[in-house]
């Protein structure tokens, strides 16, 4: 592929502007790739290896996958556990989660929290060390 000139592309109609939107973008790019802290990478590893457990609990009983309320929007973000999973696994290896789709349709009844998730598995370990 050929490369075109910078001096023939058309001139950016936002040059020199102030409210440049482009901006915006620029900096999220430049915070793109920062290293996580140590801490950020134990938690990280530790919620990967939860998932595992999770998912090895809840799908067998038709749980999809994981619901989280979203701050920015007000609106419940429905994870399927393959998603979740892929978006740990980028934020560990990147410092950051690419942008991904939301669920199609989700059935809510098909997904539950972190924290029911965390409470299933302790009833579950808390049984099974009773026998």
């Amino acid at each position: 592929m050929q490369a075109v000139p910078h001096d023939v592309l058309p001139p950016d109609p936002f040059a020199d502007d102030p409210n440049d939107p482009a901006k915006e973008i620029a900096a999220l790019d430049e915070s793109a790739g920062e290293p996580i802290s140590p801490e950020e990478r134990t938690e990280l590893l530790a919620d990967l290896s939860d998932l595992a457990v999770y998912q090895a609990l809840l799908e067998p009983r038709g749980v999809r996958g994981i619901v989280v309320d979203c701050g920015e929007c007000d609106q419940p973000h429905y994870h399927d556990w393959h998603l979740l999973r892929s978006s740990l696994e980028q934020l560990l290896a990147d410092g950051q989660m690419r942008p991904h789709e939301p669920a199609f349709d989700p059935d809510p009844a098909n997904y539950v929290s972190w924290d029911y998730c965390r409470g299933f598995a302790d009833g579950v370990t808390a049984t099974e060390s009773a026998y």
